[in-house]
């Protein structure tokens, strides 16, 4: 393909995310993208008056000089954002130029309708710090959503036929995938840049990353009005979570037997492989592990009849052990950046050091409270700390261990004796005791699981419920 570029534009809408795909271009050396270019109510951004000294004024007499402008002024290639009810007197050239990339940015339209409510509501069109975040719930207006829809429909076909009609392609990018590096590098090889993202901007924060249902007065008025047919998927709990791998290089097998565990961080592993050396009669030392793409071929063909399987926790009590292991903790293994981070700037009350006599049942009870809602702050792309995969959603790891090959069995914890015994039937192997791993936490969570506990866990973890249906802790 041609990357004989000379500018580039983004087609979007409001509320589709382009803020956050432009924030992430700008990144990029040899990018230089200017905003809505061709708002017909400003010039770039409402709070500047010129693109590279040229005016609204200017652009309002000669549009498509302001093109010429930006490619004579800019070191490297330039983008604008474009909108269907820009100025139209520059689309036909636009669609029509082969050197000009075209982006098209989108989103579910229901979605995209109900944020640009809310934000109209609240004035809050841009997030950059989730202490400020404001919320609303708006009223769904089957009519105006209609007219709505039919106007971005339009646009979308236009812009459809003047790719085909010309014979050129464009690049195609949901608003789910603005979280994904290896789709934004990808985008910055179809413009034909050598630089790539290292990591995805943070600068700006999910504003309302809630499901839908929370978001809508009237949401079963607006489920009828669609024609009771699920066409924008309204019923899924949204994902914001960046997209995960397979890390071969955690996976345990057996000394001898043909089985393969497919570790999910935050799980039982310890007990796991306490019984995968019981399997042959060996040390945990003696189990293999540090597999390669390659080395995990390799010993799949010599164990024909192979059984591979990974371990559901209970989210409460996954997210209890990370906190108690890797927070609470100041012990070898912990996150001390990140402790103290949700310290300083989080509040999260736990003491400065290791927990001592005075931390009780209480303390512990409101920090690990105060840890799930950041967790649900945190898997929802509104902190500028990472999604570790000890508390990143089960779901999200599951499909990442997918991406090199799917486990055969999905074993939850509560019924690993069942599970275990099945697997070993399958793998043609005699099936040893499994013993839970001990956990020595300063407070044990039975001690302080409540409603409220499981409450800020199921918000935290919704997808997780969902898709495997787990019920209460206890």
């Amino acid at each position: 393909m041609s990357r004989d570029f000379t500018y580039f534009v983004i087609f979007a809408e409001m509320r589709t995310g382009s803020n956050l795909l432009e924030s992430n271009l700008n990144e990029l050396a040899g990018l230089s993208c200017y905003g809505e270019a061709y708002n017909p109510h400003f010039i770039g951004y409402p709070s500047r008056g010129d693109i590279c000294g040229f005016t609204q004024n200017m652009r309002e007499a000669d549009p498509l000089k302001l093109l010429d402008v930006i490619r004579q002024k800019t070191a490297g290639l330039p983008g604008f954002r474009y909108f269907h009810d820009h100025d139209p007197r520059v689309l036909d050239h636009i669609l029509a130029d082969p050197s000009c990339a075209k982006i098209i940015l989108t989103r579910n339209p229901v979605d995209s309708f109900v944020s640009w409510k809310i934000a109209a509501q609240t004035g809050q069109w841009k997030l950059t710090n989730m202490k400020h975040q404001k919320s609303a719930q708006v009223r769904f207006d089957a009519t105006e959503f209609d007219q709505r829809l039919a106007r971005l429909q339009a646009f979308q076909r236009k812009l459809l036929k003047g790719l085909q009609t010309t014979g050129q392609t464009a690049f195609y990018i949901g608003y789910d995938d603005l979280k994904d590096i290896e789709v934004l590098n990808g985008l910055a090889d179809f413009l034909g840049v050598e630089a790539r993202l290292e990591r995805v901007s943070e600068k700006l924060k999910k504003q309302n990353p809630g499901a839908l249902r929370d978001k809508v007065v009237n949401y079963d008025e607006m489920e009828a009005s669609l024609s009771r047919i699920d066409l924008f998927d309204l019923n899924r709990t949204p994902n914001f979570e960046p997209r995960r791998h397979a890390v071969v290089p955690t996976y345990i097998a057996a000394a001898t037997a043909p089985v393969l565990f497919m570790p999910v961080k935050g799980g039982p592993t310890q007990g796991i492989e306490q019984w995968l050396a019981d399997l042959d009669g060996v040390a945990p030392g003696d189990l293999i592990s540090g597999f390669t793409q390659k080395s995990l071929r390799q010993w799949k063909r010599r164990h024909p009849g192979h059984r591979s399987f990974t371990v559901l926790r209970h989210p409460v009590e996954r997210l209890h052990a990370a906190f108690s292991e890797a927070i609470l903790s100041t012990g070898p293994g912990s996150f001390g950046e990140i402790r103290s981070n949700l310290r300083q700037h989080y509040k999260l009350p736990i003491p400065k050091g290791a927990p001592g006599p005075d931390y009780d049942a209480a303390a512990h009870r409101a920090a690990f409270l105060a840890f799930a809602e950041f967790v649900k702050a945190n898997l929802n792309g509104q902190t500028s700390i990472r999604v570790d995969p000890l508390w990143a959603s089960q779901s999200q790891v599951i499909k990442g261990l997918a991406s090199f090959g799917h486990p055969d069995l999905l074993l939850r914890e509560d019924q690993l004796e069942q599970g275990l015994r099945q697997l070993s039937e399958q793998a043609g192997t005699s099936c040893p005791s499994y013993a839970p791993p001990p956990t020595g936490y300063p407070v044990a969570l039975s001690a302080i699981y409540d409603g409220a506990i499981e409450a800020a866990v199921r918000e935290a973890y919704q997808r997780d419920y969902m898709m495997f249906g787990f019920s209460t802790w206890a």
